[in-house]
Parts: structure tokens; C-alpha cells; sequence
């Protein structure tokens, strides 16, 4: 018999993240001010992170230790498991090998705690009481509330009004943890308020939560902010999962040809792929391909422009140099909610940029299809985000077919669908919207990008 999933023990854990900023092509960008549009300095972030999440996010180390307390905490569902998807490939007909390293078993339900549990240890051991962040889906906001728990830090989430309508039970799971969760946007802020004024009915989006919950932060001397994708120290801790698949694809004797992840703002792409492609980069291996998934209701990658950009709808948290549809874009309200965001992580964005990663946009009923097909061969309901890998899994898998061979194809199951039950009863009711985006649309979006150093 063929193995079926691959453990690794609780000693195999990793002890060091993997920073890819030093092996990157060209060196990332500086972040800009939002108020002058200079490049930023530690003193500048002080009000929003803590300095241990400062040093990450600028270090030029290529290993970073994690701490003995996280690590303590990781081992709860950590290393998780690699799976071997045999009745998918008998299903999609194809010669091709194809892995999937599942996430979905951490208490939150997907990969988001591999950086809440860091950010909130950070956060703790320098005196701060409280944290606020944004959340689309749910799932990171879950994830902080897990983490808060942990280490009694009091959590104030911003939900995009659209999820916490859609999925009320993410919302209940982040306060049993203890969190304290709003609709975004919110009348606490004044950014949501000035959204509320505009478009008092506004779905929201992750640039306004993101907009509200770093003036929450910077407003109170307790508080500071936290994010869950983009950012490099965020990436940075997620890198986790590779290295342990690394491991795993060593155990069984395969190594990716193909790597693929969905994209939103590019934490669970990262942490999958960055360890493999730190191969690519030092010349240890050639040939394998990566792949980012995106919907085509908020194709960045596929569809931005390559500027700099505000993070937040407000204009109120640092400046970034990143593919980009607009600040103030707001999507439609397409089920893959942790897929909303109006950016990509700069890390990315440059690997993108240089031809590393190939970007590729899928249509929401097409990635259901695929989320189906998955959970009727392999058993595990996924993620309505994931999803856009697995259908960028079955084009590897038909381009393998076609060509006759036996490719290595690894993607991320990144979390579980069960908080996401409307969404798939909607698409088998044949009841879901299909969105595909229009060009001049996302013209309009990009065409009123601030003016700021190219």
C-alpha cells in the first residue's frame, strides 16, 4: 500500500522560521508613511506592533528561533499531517502525485494560529494588554481570539459586515475565546463612520477593518494592533507548514514539480511555498513551479497595479509596494471571504514580479465544483478559499494527463469548511452568484491609486 498521510513526531517540529526577504531578487521596498509618504521607521510602527514584531518584519536574518512558549503552544496541532490524494488522482484521471498538507486541524480551524499564537506572545511579554485586528471569513480573527485566550490578552476583532453576516458562527467561536467582535464597517470609528455616510448599507471590506482597527489601537496606550496576512513577519511565522512538508515529502521520496496555494493577501501561499522556493533560489532546485490561486472577484495579482499603495481603506497604516486594485475597492461579496483583500503581500508581489510564482484567477462556481469533487473523494470539506487551489490542482492534474507524466503536485488545504455550510448549500442549490469581474471595473479601481513614489 501506498502511505496515505505522512506524521511527523512532536520532535520534529521546527525550531527556526524561515525568512525569505534576504533570497529574495531585489530587496522589498520601504514601507511609506501614510502622512508623508517617507520611508517609515521603527519609532513609526511603535504605536502599532511591538518591537519583537518590528525586528521580523525588517530582519535580513534568514532563520529567525521561535520561542520555547510558542512552540509549547504549536505542539496542541502541530506538525500536522501530509495527505496523499490517490482517489482525487483516480478521479481526475491523471498520472500526477498529488499531496495536500492539511491545516484545517489547529483549534481555529486553519493555518492563521501558526502567527496569532507568535503575535500574541510577543504582544505579552512587552506589556501589552490588548490587541484589535480586522477579519474577513473569520478565520484570523478566530485565530487572535485563541491566541488572546492563551495569553489573557483582551481582543477586539472588526468583522467585514458581509462575513459576520454570512457566517454568525465564526463570529460565536471568537467569543466563546473571549473576543469582543463589530460589523465593519462600525460607528466606533471614524473611518467607519465616515464609511456609514457614504454607504450606510456598505458590505464592507478588509481595507475598512483594517482602517478601524488600527485607530482603535493607536488610541490607547494598551493596545496595539495585529495583522494576519501581507506583512512580512506574518509570512514569516507561517513558513512552518513548508518546512514541515519538506520533511514529509522527504519521508515518502517525492518532491513538488508543482506547487499551488490560494491567494488572498498571501500568509497561507507563503508559508506552503516560500521553504521550497528558498530551493529554487539558492540553485539547489530547478524546475519546480508555483502557483498562486485568486478569485476573479478580487484578481490582484492578476488584474492590479504594480505601486504603492495604502494597507486600509483610511489611508491610516503604513504605505506598501504591491500589486494592488485600489485602497478603496471593495469587492463583491463572494463567499471566500479571507480572499478580499485589495493587496498582496510585497514579498510576493516581487516573486511575481520576476516570473517565480504564476498568478492565475478562477471563478467562484468553478472552485466549488472542485471544493466538491475533494470532499467527495477525499472525505475533508474544504475552505471555500482553498478551494481555488484545488481547481488550479485539477489544471496541473490535466496538463500531467495530457503530457504523460508523473508530476509531483503539493497545494495547501489551508482550513475546514464547516463554519462555510450556507456557502455550499447555496452552490448545490445552484443558488451561489458566479462573479467574474469586468476590466473596466477594475480600471475604475486602479485608476484613482494615490500619487506616491513609484
Amino acid at each position: 500500500m501506498n502511505t496515505k498521510k505522512v506524521l511527523l513526531d512532536e520532535a520534529d517540529l521546527p525550531d527556526r522560521w524561515y525568512n525569505i526577504l534576504p533570497d529574495l531578487p531585489e530587496p522589498p521596498a520601504p514601507y511609506l508613511h501614510p502622512a508623508t509618504l517617507q520611508p517609515l521607521g521603527p519609532e513609526d510602527l511603535a504605536p502599532i506592533f511591538p518591537q519583537a514584531i518590528i525586528a521580523q518584519e525588517v530582519s535580513q536574518e534568514r532563520w529567525i528561533e521561535i520561542p520555547d512558549r510558542v512552540r509549547e503552544i504549536y505542539r496542541i496541532w502541530r506538525p500536522s499531517p501530509l495527505y496523499r490524494a490517490e482517489r482525487l488522482e483516480r478521479a481526475l484521471d491523471t498520472p500526477a502525485r498529488i499531496y495536500f498538507k492539511y491545516e484545517g486541524g489547529s483549534p481555529a480551524g486553519s493555518h492563521k494560529p501558526n502567527t496569532a499564537v507568535p503575535q500574541a506572545y510577543y504582544n505579552a511579554a512587552e506589556g501589552v494588554k490588548r490587541l484589535t485586528t480586522e477579519t474577513g471569513a473569520g478565520q484570523w480573527g478566530s485565530a487572535l481570539a485563541l491566541a488572546g485566550s492563551f495569553f489573557g490578552l483582551e481582543v477586539t476583532v472588526y468583522m467585514v459586515r458581509v462575513s459576520y453576516d454570512q457566517k454568525p458562527y465564526r463570529r460565536a467561536l471568537m467569543e466563546t475565546w473571549g473576543a469582543t467582535v463589530y460589523p465593519s464597517p462600525s460607528p466606533r470609528t471614524a473611518a467607519g463612520r465616515a464609511v456609514l455616510e457614504r454607504d450606510p448599507d456598505s458590505p464592507g471590506s478588509l481595507g475598512i477593518a483594517i482602517s478601524e482597527a488600527v485607530e482603535d489601537a493607536v488610541g490607547r496606550e494598551d493596545s496595539r494592533y495585529s495583522l494576519g496576512s501581507v506583512v512580512n513577519h506574518v509570512l514569516l511565522h507561517q513558513t512552518v507548514i513548508g518546512l514541515e512538508a519538506k520533511k514529509q515529502m522527504e519521508l515518502v521520496g517525492d518532491y513538488p514539480d508543482v506547487v499551488v496555494g490560494c491567494v488572498g493577501g498571501g500568509s497561507n501561499f507563503a508559508g506552503l511555498a516560500y521553504p521550497f522556493l528558498a530551493d529554487v533560489l539558492s540553485g539547489t532546485r530547478t524546475g519546480t513551479r508555483f502557483v498562486a490561486a485568486e478569485p476573479a472577484a478580487c484578481p490582484t495579482l492578476t488584474r492590479g497595479v504594480y505601486g504603492y499603495d495604502f494597507g486600509d481603506t483610511a489611508g491610516v497604516g503604513p504605505v506598501a509596494k504591491m500589486y494592488t486594485l485600489g485602497h478603496d475597492f471593495v469587492p463583491d461579496p463572494i463567499h471566500a471571504g479571507g480572499l478580499r483583500y485589495h493587496g498582496d503581500a510585497p514579498s510576493l508581489c516581487i516573486l511575481v514580479r520576476h516570473g517565480l510564482v504564476e498568478a492565475r484567477a478562477y471563478r467562484q462556481n468553478e472552485c466549488f465544483a472542485e471544493a466538491v469533487r475533494f470532499a467527495r473523494t477525499e472525505g475533508f470539506l474544504p475552505a471555500p478559499e482553498p478551494s481555488h487551489a484545488l481547481r488550479a490542482v485539477a489544471e496541473e492534474a490535466a496538463a500531467a494527463r495530457e503530457a504523460g507524466e508523473r508530476r509531483v503536485i503539493l497545494f495547501g488545504l489551508c482550513g475546514h469548511g464547516h463554519f462555510d455550510m450556507s456557502a455550499y448549500d447555496a452552490y448545490l442549490a445552484g443558488a451561489l452568484q458566479d462573479i467574474e469581474l469586468a476590466q473596466e471595473r477594475i480600471d475604475r479601481a486602479v485608476r484613482d491609486l494615490p500619487a506616491v513614489p513609484a
